[in-house]
């Protein structure tokens, strides 16, 4: 369970409730065939996000905190994943950006916010690989869950993140995977394929290490 930024106890009860029930995807049968690839991707679910509340009120949180709910990583088969939604919207720039743009790549999505304590542990991470992957075909784009633009625009420069973020302050973007893949807390990435089909769901912190075996694995399957 994580507390949203921004909003009235009502709102967030209201909200907190809608994303509680969203359906989780049943863990593909390629978990147990995955050897390695399973064994790296599984301390993104564990890293940073034990126990209690992670994100302290510090200035850099903008004043929210965030409450360590359930972590887990969830690999599908090749080809099998769901197909993830058309999403669109306007970047924190003010730019009209759709996922669909982003086809033919592997795209890493990761739901964030500037209030959240793990997103600020893992983006150095995040952004260290987008440069990484920069000129291999893997596209990184962000959607940024109920936070100020300011706020996000003050995260993506103390980071030094260089790929967009939608704007996400009502949710919409995030429950438009309610039937596919949905986010279970914040922070939460996806692995896109090239087909525009879901090749991975990581709950909680990312770290570069085990990120980067997975993009490089799904990128392989894909290519």
């Amino acid at each position: 369970m994580f507390r949203l930024p921004g909003s009235p106890r009502r709102a967030a009860r209201a909200t907190r409730a809608r994303l509680a029930r969203l359906p989780r995807p049943a863990r593909s049968a390629s978990v147990v065939a995955a050897g390695a690839v399973l064994a790296a991707v599984t301390a993104l679910a564990t890293t940073g996000c034990a126990g209690g509340a992670i994100g302290e009120s510090t200035a850099a949180s903008n004043g929210k905190s965030f409450v360590a709910g359930s972590y887990d990583t969830t690999i599908y088969a090749r080809g099998s994943g769901p197909v993830s939604p058309d999403v669109s919207g306007t970047t924190l720039t003010g730019q009209k950006l759709a996922l669909t743009d982003y086809r033919g790549d592997v795209v890493v999505l990761n739901f964030w916010g500037s209030w959240c304590g793990p997103c600020r542990q893992e983006a150095p991470a995040l952004a260290a690989l987008a440069r990484h992957f920069r000129s291999r075909g893997v596209r990184f784009l962000g959607v940024d869950i109920r936070d100020s633009p300011s706020a996000a625009n003050a995260f993506e420069r103390s980071f030094q993140i260089s790929y967009p973020s939608l704007n996400d302050p009502g949710d919409e973007i995030a429950l438009a995977f309610q039937s596919t893949v949905p986010p279970a807390g914040i922070p939460t990435t996806l692995v896109i394929g090239r087909t525009g089909r879901v090749a991975a769901r990581i709950v909680g912190q990312v770290t570069y290490s085990a990120l980067d075996r997975l993009i490089t694995h799904v990128s392989a399957e894909t290519a």
